[in-house]
């Protein structure tokens, strides 16, 4: 199909459109060519405000975005329009030279004039609308074009790779099955693609019946158990209760049904091989043409190791190749492989991704500042609790990264992740040689920037307000600390009394106290940075109060999915924010005006006793892991993460409603 027919569809409302589990299992050819434009008169384009353009665009399902107003005069320029990767196949011309293009016009008009529609009468459509428009489209752009031609090959190959790690990721998440029937108009086609299935994910639409790009909003059972399985109640703490358990919810199969109705564990390779053959093709190739450059002999090695582990599920020896690799010796981050279990109803099958990224330099200055504080990290853990012993960790703290693609479980339908620590198990991850990042260009753009006063404007007193940094440094930090604690004290990969965290807590609770001891590590380690000079008090309380803020952002989103899974960093936050109101760090007045001027209620902050509180958190988090204490993980998540807590979760959620929430938008210039 054209790119010209495709737009005609666009335009017709028709639904000849395509969804993200379409790939081209050809590799690309070096210089694609667009289709020959035609270039316009010249006409007025300021029909629309910036953001309110980018959100109906995402409604209509067009690869369309309006960056930076440059000249500020509030009308749309052709130095300001970027064409979206992960929409289409074909490249469209929005613009030539500096001229928009009769596409563009017609698109242009299309979004003006859907802008004016009325809210839909049918439910569904309306629902869809508002978590579509309740958002914010924000780039992440990357221009590799005066890259080395090998670094440019190595790009396009690898972008090929990301279509196959979504196709595989689809149908994991059992988006794939489901594809036939998502209803003909571009909006749920848009909320399809984005979200990985027919679902709504925003926190004020999730709940809602009929939001949902399916009509009737049928559930979405993953593929990695039987969907029949799936309609039990309380299915994952059957499994878990099974003699078997340890085979079927071993990390990297799928549980299928025999005939006579038995359980058996299948392995990803042979489950997926249909997709996993043309990626592992894709991987080799991308192997092949960054080999020209000598200097990414390690990239090079990994990229084979992880073709060879797609091929026979053994993903140690592609993980020990992969923390090989470092900031000295490849321009490159990539991770492809099984990983992550958030997506998964039970919290234990790793979900397939892509991260590719690039080396940001200013890492070196922060690995040489921080890397000596490893022992120290881990003993200060050790001496809190008896029960723990201190290891000798060598695992790499943070690569800076700056995201080029993600894929598959790394593109998210909001936000993404700021920070990671990975492997999650094996002897990589066992040994304490992981590899840590922390994403520099998210979230560091002056809209993400504005938006996040504004929130926090809304929920603070002008005092605390006063409090909280300007800038990403305190962000990053926190990321930092973040993830380096993944690393430190008990890990997802310690056991206790021979079992897993996943085993002895069940894979919900495991996955949320283990993200607790990472973000209260990003508070616990402040002082320590202080006491070596590596950061000043000012840098501290910065890095606190983001802290706070970010853990505001979580507990907006809601602490369960509409099926009841947990939400790890939600729960999480309510627990820090309970803890810190609990100790007085921080107070809630429903009478208290916020920074804002107009919100009623606001949180005040007083850091005086901070460092004593947060020791006192990090002992009992690190006591539970260290010991298997599921009575007392799970009484300290149900004190504070009810709504009828202390915590006020309404409050927050009602405040972050009034703002759209960040979702990422990707264009990548070869």
């Amino acid at each position: 199909m054209t790119s010209l027919r495709r737009i005609a569809c666009v335009l017709a409302l028709a639904g000849c459109g395509t969804t993200s589990t379409n790939v081209q299992t050809h590799e690309p050819e070096p210089e694609p060519e667009p289709v020959a434009p035609v270039v316009t008169e010249a006409r007025s384009y300021d029909d629309l405000e910036r953001l309110r353009f980018n959100q109906v665009a995402m409604r209509l399902n067009l690869p369309l975005f309006w960056t930076t107003d440059a000249d500020d005069d509030g009308a749309i320029d052709p130095s300001e329009v970027r064409s979206l990767d992960f929409y289409m196949s074909d490249e469209v011309a929005w613009t030539e030279g500096d001229s928009f293009t009769t596409t563009f016009d017609q698109v242009y008009d299309l979004i003006v004039a859907s802008s004016q529609e009325p809210t839909p009468e049918d439910a569904r459509l309306a629902a869809i609308r508002q978590e579509l428009e309740s958002t914010a489209p924000t780039l992440i752009e990357t221009d590799l074009g005066e890259m080395p031609a090998p670094h440019r090959a190595f790009a396009r190959h690898m972008a090929v790779v990301a279509a196959h790690i979504d196709a595989l990721y689809a149908r994991q998440v059992g988006m794939t099955a489901m594809a036939g029937d998502v209803a003909d108009d571009p909006a749920s086609r848009a909320i399809f693609r984005r979200n990985w299935g027919p679902q709504c994910r925003g926190s004020a639409t999730e709940s809602i019946p009929e939001c949902s790009a399916i009509e009737g909003s049928p559930k979405q059972p993953v593929d990695v158990y039987p969907a029949e399985l799936q309609t039990e109640d309380g299915f994952c703490q059957t499994l878990e209760a099974r003699d078997d358990s340890a085979a079927l919810l071993g990390h990297f199969t799928v549980v299928r049904a025999g005939e006579d109705g038995s359980l058996q564990a299948v392995p990803y390779h042979e489950a997926y091989a249909e997709q996993i053959t043309p990626l592992v093709a894709s991987l080799r190739a991308a192997a092949d043409a960054i080999a020209a450059d000598e200097s990414e002999a390690k990239l090079v090695a990994y990229l084979r190791a992880a073709a060879q582990a797609f091929t026979d599920n053994d993903w140690d020896p592609a993980n020990e190749a992969w923390a090989a690799m470092n900031a000295q010796n490849s321009k490159w981050y990539v991770r492809v492989a099984p990983d992550e279990v958030y997506w998964d109803p039970c919290s234990q099958k790793a979900g397939f991704h892509l991260t590719l990224a690039l080396i940001d330099p200013a890492s070196l200055q922060w690995q040489e500042k921080l890397t000596p504080l490893q022992a120290d990290m881990e003993g200060s853990l050790a001496r809190l609790v008896r029960r723990y012993r201190a290891r000798e960790v060598s695992f790499h703290m943070p690569d800076f990264i700056q995201i080029v693609i993600n894929a598959g479980d790394d593109r998210d339908p909001f936000g993404a992740t700021i920070g990671q620590s990975l492997p999650n198990w094996g002897p990589v991850a066992e040994e304490g040689r992981g590899r840590t990042v922390a994403m520099s260009n998210l979230y560091a753009d002056p809209d993400s920037q504005a938006r996040r006063r504004e929130i926090a404007s809304s929920l603070l007193t002008e005092e605390a307000m006063a409090m909280l940094g300007d800038g990403t440094d305190a962000g990053l930090m926190s990321t930092i600390l973040h993830e380096a604690t993944h690393n430190l004290g008990p890990t997802s990969a310690t056991r206790v009394r021979r079992k897993t965290p996943g085993e002895l807590f069940g894979g919900g609770l495991a996955s949320m106290l283990e993200e607790l001891k990472a973000q209260t590590g990003a508070l616990f380690f402040v002082p320590m940075l202080v006491e070596k000079e590596v950061i000043s008090a000012d840098a501290a309380r910065e890095t606190y109060m983001d802290s706070i803020v970010w853990a505001f952002g979580h507990i907006s989103r809601g602490m369960t999915t509409p099926s009841g899974q947990r939400k790890p960093y939600s729960q999480l936050a309510a627990v820090q924010v309970g803890f810190l109101m609990e100790k007085g760090i921080l107070s809630w007045d429903a009478e208290a005006t916020a920074a804002d001027g107009e919100s009623q209620g606001a949180f005040s902050v007083n850091l005086e006793n901070m460092d004593e509180v947060v020791t006192e958190l990090m002992k009992e988090v690190v006591r539970i892991k260290a010991t298997g204490d599921k009575r007392a993980a799970e009484a300290l998540a149900d004190k504070y993460v009810p709504d009828d807590s202390p915590v006020p979760h309404e409050e927050i959620r009602q405040r972050y409603q009034r703002f759209p929430r960040t979702t990422f938008v990707y264009d990548v210039h070869y």
